[in-house]
């Protein structure tokens, strides 16, 4: 009944603590540590805490556990609190979890330790001396500070003979006038371009050029200081291509005339051609194509028709682009007419067989930047718990499209989060209480056996709590223990003296008045008692304590020593 009502009592506690609205919940908490770890974000403490291993973090920045009271593991031993002779050093715990009054009226000697040590830096120096001072941060024209360091030379025990800091600041004055360095003025603007377009001679490419300066003069460097001020650094002028010029145009100039061709007809009048091309060289960014006809002719007597033949292509248009975007082409043109001659219209000669314009692709200009934009966000992963609070996930790519050709990347995240909450309860698995004390020593049937040779049993119990929302049972199935045992309560017996105990703890942890203890124990004699009863697998035990008479003490000897722990700190 008495564990029914403390299992109730803990189901209590972890659902109706009163809370504070909101908090930051974290899906981890370190025992050893106190830390939060994982944030899932800000929620309602109620909501939080559903999870046993989770824990919050209140507007103080204080840790806390959603679990049940438990202690941390013992820090480790501080060092010795002094340098050279008696002191003492400690270590501590400390309780995290939901309603921590059990743990708070623990007693002190369950959060806090204390036990002697003695110092063993009687002889260490603690600091070197003092290193030389730092050149002063002002060379001249008023005060600065100059420093000064000093090395702790000591073991890690010994630390505390280096108290006081390991650096010094003084001011320190310079006399003399600084120099006043040279700063540039702003540039100027920048001249016209050597030349209108960009030039070619002899397969050299010419590039116009512009420039601009600037004048030391803001500040001009001093003169009549020392050391005198640095000229500026860097270039008095700037030259920079005027590579935005288009290319300057080249004329086109016609080349030799061929031998005339063979008549072009086999009756009639005709003509015998002879052609040149523009190719000496070809007219090109926008120069003149050649004047002139490509072919000449001489009439061939032959009376035929006169079909129709091409001039000569033109030169390539303009680019429709000046770079090439991503999924288009960029083209550009030329053409031809029927004009060489034109066809005779009586008799009809035939016209030009073909295409008087072509296209073609601009390949040789660059892919234009492509900035890349984010594609669609994910569904929201599912809820990653069962129970309690959990953080689900939405990403997206920067895809659509990706960064290319010097394009811009994405801004912005590509992950975004959202809490879940299941409205449900974590399992709480139950966990043992302490074991009950043993029961008195008795004989099946009530018969007297104290002081007797005689063997009966006894049991302690414990109980399974703690356990809610359908957690898990305690691990093991033993709530009793039964074992065989001897009534010596109170029974005269002989005995011997045996060694020292090892010596307590300081009690109290601290503060003044504090002392270890240790004592001789009497042991008492258990000759006669059978230690394995028949049927009994394991060695029986003694139930109460005897009135054992082990003779007195050798002379000079005592039966109890204490001792004062020196140097304890107060408490906190």
């Amino acid at each position: 009944m008495e564990g029914l009502r403390g299992l109730l009592v803990l189901v209590l506690v972890l659902v109706s603590v009163p809370r504070s609205d909101c908090v930051r919940c974290f899906a981890r908490f370190d025992l050893n540590t106190g830390e939060c770890n994982e944030e899932i974000g800000e929620v309602d403490e109620d909501d939080c805490c559903q999870n046993p291993n989770y824990g919050y973090m209140e507007t103080d920045g204080q840790c806390e556990s959603c679990g049940l009271p438990a202690w941390s593991s013992w820090s480790s031993w501080s060092l010795c609190n002094v340098l050279c002779g008696q002191g003492v050093r400690q270590r501590s715990r400390k309780c995290f979890g939901i309603d921590q009054s059990e743990c708070e009226n623990a007693p002190l000697s369950e959060k806090l330790q204390t036990e002697p040590c003695s110092g063993v830096c009687c002889d260490d120096e603690g600091w070197s001396s003092w290193l030389a001072w730092s050149p002063c941060s002002v060379t001249c024209g008023g005060v600065g500070v100059r420093k000064r360091r000093r090395e702790c030379s000591s073991p890690p025990q010994c630390r505390m003979a280096c108290s006081g800091p390991s650096e010094e600041t003084e001011r320190c004055t310079a006399q003399n006038t600084c120099p006043v360095h040279g700063g540039w003025s702003s540039w100027f603007g920048w001249s016209h371009c050597s030349a209108t377009c960009i030039a070619k001679s002899d397969g050299d490419v010419i590039i116009p050029s512009r420039v601009r300066h600037r004048s030391c003069s803001n500040p001009s460097p001093s003169e009549n200081t020392s050391p005198p001020g640095n000229g500026c650094p860097g270039d008095v002028l700037q030259v920079q291509h005027c590579s935005e010029l288009p290319n300057c145009a080249e004329d086109g100039s016609w080349g030799a005339w061929s031998p005339f061709k063979p008549c072009s007809v086999s009756c009639g009048v005709g003509l015998q051609l002879s052609e040149r091309k523009c190719a000496s060289p070809a007219p090109r960014y926008g120069g003149k194509v050649c004047e002139g006809p490509s072919t000449q002719s001489k009439i061939c007597e032959s009376p035929c028709p006169v079909d129709g033949f091409w001039s000569g292509w033109s030169s390539w248009g303009e680019c429709s682009g000046s770079c090439i975007p991503q999924g288009r082409a960029i083209r550009r043109t030329r053409q031809r007419s029927c004009s060489n001659p034109a066809p005779s219209s009586n008799p009809p000669g035939q016209n030009c067989q073909g295409d008087s314009h072509q296209t073609e692709n601009c390949n040789h200009l660059p892919f234009c930047p492509v900035n890349g934009s984010w594609g669609s966000w994910s569904p929201f992963s599912s809820c990653p718990v069962t129970c309690g609070l959990g953080l689900q996930v939405s990403v997206r790519r920067c895809d659509s499209p990706s960064p290319q050709h010097g394009g811009s990347p994405c801004l912005g995240e590509a992950r975004q989060t959202k809490i879940c909450s299941t409205k449900l309860h974590c399992p709480v698995d139950g966990v043992w209480s302490e074991w009950s004390e043993w029961s008195e020593c008795k004989y099946p049937g009530g018969r007297d056996i104290r002081c007797r040779k005689t063997y009966g049993s006894h049991s302690r119990v414990r109980e399974c709590l703690h356990r809610a929302h359908n957690g898990s049972i305690c691990e093991g199935d033993n709530l009793t223990e039964r074992r065989v045992c001897y009534y010596i309560k109170d029974c005269n017996m002989n005995g011997h003296w045996e060694a020292w105990t090892p010596w307590s703890l300081c009690d109290p942890p601290c503060s003044e008045n504090s002392v270890r203890s240790r004592k001789r124990i009497c042991k008492p004699d258990y000759t006669g008692y059978n230690l394995y009863p028949p049927r009994s697998s394991e060695k029986a035990s003694f139930y109460g304590t005897p009135k054992v008479n082990c003779g007195p003490l050798p002379i000079g000897e005592q039966q109890d020593q204490s001792q004062p722990c020196i140097n304890v700190p107060a408490c906190a």
